[in-house]
């Protein structure tokens, strides 16, 4: 399951300023002073009553002047999966002339925890790591952040609600190990393959051509005759390789769960794939995929993020293997 939606952070607020326990403290303390001034007419007093109202003028002239003028900006995030924390950096930008801000922080639904920013000098930039948290895959737009500060003297809360543009792409969520243990019980080469019997060059099954095939394996003829390019695969390459058919196909009666769940399992499958060094071709409607490390991983779990459900099952050439992931209906048996 996901990871929760982290809470909202004590401190956050809808509004625009809202006043702290010192500024609190500060205003009723101006109001005493004032009272004593006005009854007993004593200079002093208006003196002091003066300062302390302008030091809260001053406090709210240079909070609004610090925010207004921050701009926010995604730089990057590494590879983001459903319901895990993902890395990223935001850099934050200061473009007024006067003031440097100090103590910010930025609070969004997607980051798992606040950004604090100690300094943000006047025109200038910071960057931060920060931790984002997507609960669902597919491509998510970042819209917009929150940013809170006390600058300068801590007597009010200020908020001001920045755009913050971006998209990425969430990969699927990844299930438990469990789970890849048992489906890997049934694949052929689950260790290295190089060590299965026999010579292995006999060729064992015919599949269509993905990027990064040598072209020595291409089946001419048979590529000739189809009207597209065909490869043949040894016993030995198919010992060191898992095909993975995922039929985005979602039969009347199946909830949208049930499918995000097909699809989580298609890409812990792949994943666990790779990490034992195994080589994958995933096959999708329209779309053939192959890789053998993690970096050419990456199209894969792209391609699942953004997979939709389909009106039509998808009928794939199948060979002993093929592992196919697709929706069932309760009442229909599951296949071995």
């Amino acid at each position: 399951m996901p990871s929760p939606r982290p809470a909202s952070p004590s401190f956050a607020f809808n509004g625009v300023v809202r006043f702290t326990k010192i500024g609190t403290g500060y205003l009723v303390f101006t109001f005493v002073i004032g009272f004593a001034a006005l009854n007993t007419g004593n200079n002093s007093l208006y003196i002091g009553l003066t300062f302390m109202l302008g030091c809260l003028l001053l406090s709210g002239i240079a909070s609004k002047g610090g925010l207004k003028h921050l701009e926010m900006e995604l730089v990057g995030v590494e590879d983001a999966w459903a319901g895990r924390p993902a890395e990223g950096t935001l850099r934050i930008t200061n473009r007024s002339p006067i003031w440097s801000v100090r103590d910010v922080v930025v609070t969004s639904e997607d980051l798992a925890e606040p950004l604090f920013f100690t300094l943000v000098p006047r025109r200038s930039h910071c960057e931060g790591r920060a931790s984002f948290l997507f609960l669902r895959r597919g491509e998510v737009e970042l819209k917009r952040v929150d940013l809170y500060t006390r600058y300068p003297f801590g007597f009010f809360l200020k908020k001001r609600r920045v755009r913050l543009s971006g998209k990425l792409v969430v990969y699927p969520e990844l299930l438990d190990d469990s789970f890849a243990r048992e489906r890997f019980r049934n694949v052929d080469g689950d260790a290295t393959g190089a060590n299965r019997p026999g010579p292995g060059t006999e060729v064992l099954s015919f599949r269509d051509y993905t990027p990064g095939d040598s072209l020595r394996q291409v089946y001419w003829r048979k590529s000739a005759s189809l009207g597209r390019w065909i490869t043949k695969q040894t016993e030995l390459e198919a010992a060191q390789a898992v095909h993975v058919v995922v039929d985005p196909y979602q039969p009347p009666g199946a909830s949208e769960e049930q499918f995000e769940r097909m699809i989580s399992e298609a890409a812990t499958f792949i994943h666990e794939a790779i990490e034992r060094g195994i080589e994958v071709i995933l096959s999708l409607p329209r779309t053939n995929l192959h890789a053998r490390d993690a970096e050419g991983a990456r199209p894969m779990f792209h391609a699942l993020a953004l997979l939709e459900p389909a009106h039509e099952p998808l009928f794939h050439p199948l060979d002993r293997s093929t592992t196919v992931f697709a929706v069932r209906r309760a009442d229909e048996p599951k296949s071995a």
